[in-house]
């Protein structure tokens, strides 16, 4: 009997679509979107300048589906905002011959290890690099958008603006294949206190902010302390994390020292129940992060 590639494709996108999600056509064995210069593509046949709306192009609808695979045997992308999916990106080193690089899933393990928390139940697909996709519900309300490298290294997140290749697609590199239940677990409290956005200073003319923004800073610090201190088992981590991106900022800005949001996380961290190597490996690499990530001065932003 003859395998039809486009049956096979089409049975991976209606899978996907009976769990909810949202799908799109990706090119035929590759993993970006089937652009709209592809005359058989009937999702793009509307698209204008050039520009692919993947995201607003998704659907479930059956036979929007069954239209578009019967054309060709496009892979399967899902649209995560539309979706309601958070989708943790778990990467394999580039040097995979390396054995000093850990993987991402090995660095998330140990985030999850530090946050006292066991590595989720949910479902998963592997990719074809060999690393895993993590599926979670996202937060009603709480309209998540897509990291790199935020929770560790080789780790990614996509929700709103990303997409993930679906099980069952097929490229020269490997397959995508689920590997466990189709069951996409609630995204983890801890985890979501990492990823949700940590809140804005306010903007003003910055000759007005100078002479406001150590007040500011000294408020932010006193509050982000506070917060650590008083959380709850399982979010402990995820706040300590959180905090000390928010406060990085006024580090790189000169607003605080550096060891001054670093000695008041640590003790927050620790009255909260977290050991003291847990609280200083923590501030370590979020400060670093939010550091590298806020060298714009304020009147930039202003």
């Amino acid at each position: 009997m003859t395998h039809d590639p486009r049956s096979a494709m089409l049975r991976a996108a209606l899978d996907a679509a009976e769990h909810g999600w949202y799908v799109f056509p990706l090119r035929p064995g590759d993993k970006r979107p089937a652009l709209h210069g592809e005359a058989t593509c009937r999702y793009t046949s509307d698209c204008a300048n050039g520009h692919l709306k993947w995201e607003q192009r998704a659907t479930r609808d059956p036979e929007r589906i069954r239209t578009t695979w019967w054309h060709a045997p496009y892979n399967v992308g899902i649209a995560t905002g539309p979706s309601k999916l958070l989708v943790v990106d778990l990467d394999m080193p580039k040097d995979k011959g390396s054995s000093d690089a850990p993987s991402g899933a090995a660095t998330f393990g140990a985030l999850c290890e530090r946050a006292g928390q066991p590595v989720p139940d949910t479902y998963r697909v592997r990719t074809a690099s060999g690393g895993t996709h993590l599926y979670f519900t996202a937060p009603h309300g709480l309209r998540l958008t897509n990291t790199a490298r935020t929770i560790g290294e080789l780790i990614d997140t996509r929700a709103w603006g990303g997409y993930v290749v679906a099980a069952g697609s097929v490229t020269p590199a490997g397959d995508y294949e689920a590997l466990s239940g189709p069951v996409a677990a609630p995204l983890p409290l801890w985890l979501q206190s990492i990823l949700q956005p940590a809140p804005r200073a306010p903007q003003g003319p910055s000759v007005a902010v100078a002479g406001q923004s150590w007040r500011y800073a000294d408020v932010a610090l006193a509050n982000e302390a506070r917060n650590v201190a008083t959380a709850q088992p399982g979010e402990r981590e995820g706040k300590l994390f959180r905090a000390a991106r928010a406060l990085g900022r006024f580090v790189a800005w000169g607003d605080l020292p550096r060891h001054v949001v670093e000695q008041a996380l640590q003790e927050a961290g620790e009255r909260a129940g977290l050991s003291a190597s847990e609280c200083r490996s923590t501030l370590r690499s979020a400060l670093n992060w939010s550091i590298a990530h806020n060298q714009t001065s304020r009147r930039d932003t202003a």
